[in-house]
């Protein structure tokens, strides 16, 4: 584990439904925080706490610029680049946090 992570994800509501795009370096430790909604947020607010989509880089510049570059795209484009991977809108977490999918 020498190199560091970061992730662009994307959460959705359910699928077609409302979307969250996020930053961080520990996709696992992020989601799970969603997903526990401990204060009040935009996703406890929309239930919005569905691993749908996420990209891994090297380096948080590069991470940063991509969520930035997500978040003014039209919601269609969006649709389709989580569709394009992940076209039933599965939820992601079970598998990266080990448990299987």
């Amino acid at each position: 584990m020498g190199s560091r992570s970061f992730y662009v994800y994307i959460l959705a509501s359910h699928t077609g439904g409302t979307l969250y795009i996020g930053v961080t370096n520990n996709l696992i430790r992020r989601v799970g925080e969603h997903k526990l909604k401990p204060i009040e947020s935009f996703t406890e607010k929309y239930d919005v706490v569905k691993l749908v989509y996420f990209e891994q880089f090297d380096d948080p510049e590069n991470a940063i610029k991509r969520e930035k570059r997500l978040k003014k795209w039209p919601r269609a484009w969006k649709i389709a680049l989580i569709e394009k991977d992940n076209p039933d809108w599965i939820d992601l977490y079970p598998e990266i946090a080990g448990g299987g999918g």
